[in-house]
């Protein structure tokens, strides 16, 4: 049989009653130390933290990328590790379509990216909407600037999910 402990506040019996989590507050709950709150969560989950220097909160959500993925654009095509990320297509040469598993909100978010390990190609997300992220990729210090495929070409996309 399962046990239930029932309790509003856990507090640090050792001297330091300034410190513990509050569950007393209407469907929340509030980690605090020093009397100070560090951490509250909700009802919802929407959770926020402490930042740095102790005086602004952050939302952990807003934090978190919704998406990333490796994909290896030359020879294979392959999708070598991903979040959130159903598929991948091939669109031509230098051209990939990674097809979100959830979708975002809206086509706002941002995306951060890297061509790989070759100097010579920059990796670029274009044509945004809430479902893909096209994945585009160019080599540079050239005269035409042409697509090309590239191996471990990455990308991060941060907002919010749907």
């Amino acid at each position: 049989m399962a046990s239930e402990l029932r309790v509003d506040k856990i507090h640090n019996e050792g001297g330091d009653n300034d410190s513990g989590i509050d569950l007393s507050t209407n469907d929340q709950i509030v980690l605090k130390t020093a009397n100070t709150t560090r951490l509250t969560m909700n009802s919802t989950g929407q959770t926020t933290i402490v930042g740095e220097g102790g005086s602004t909160t952050t939302s952990v959500q807003q934090g978190l990328a919704k998406c990333w993925c490796t994909v290896t654009q030359d020879s294979s095509h392959t999708l070598d590790d991903s979040l959130n990320v159903g598929s991948i297509s091939d669109d031509g040469a230098g051209e990939t379509t990674v097809n979100f598993t959830n979708a975002m909100a809206n086509s706002t978010w941002c995306a951060n990216t890297t061509g790989g390990s070759n100097s010579n190609r920059h990796l670029v997300f274009n044509a945004n909407n809430t479902t893909r992220l096209k994945l585009e990729c160019y080599q540079v210090r050239s005269a035409d600037e042409s697509a090309v495929d590239s191996g471990d070409s990455c990308a991060a996309v941060h907002g919010d999910l749907a």
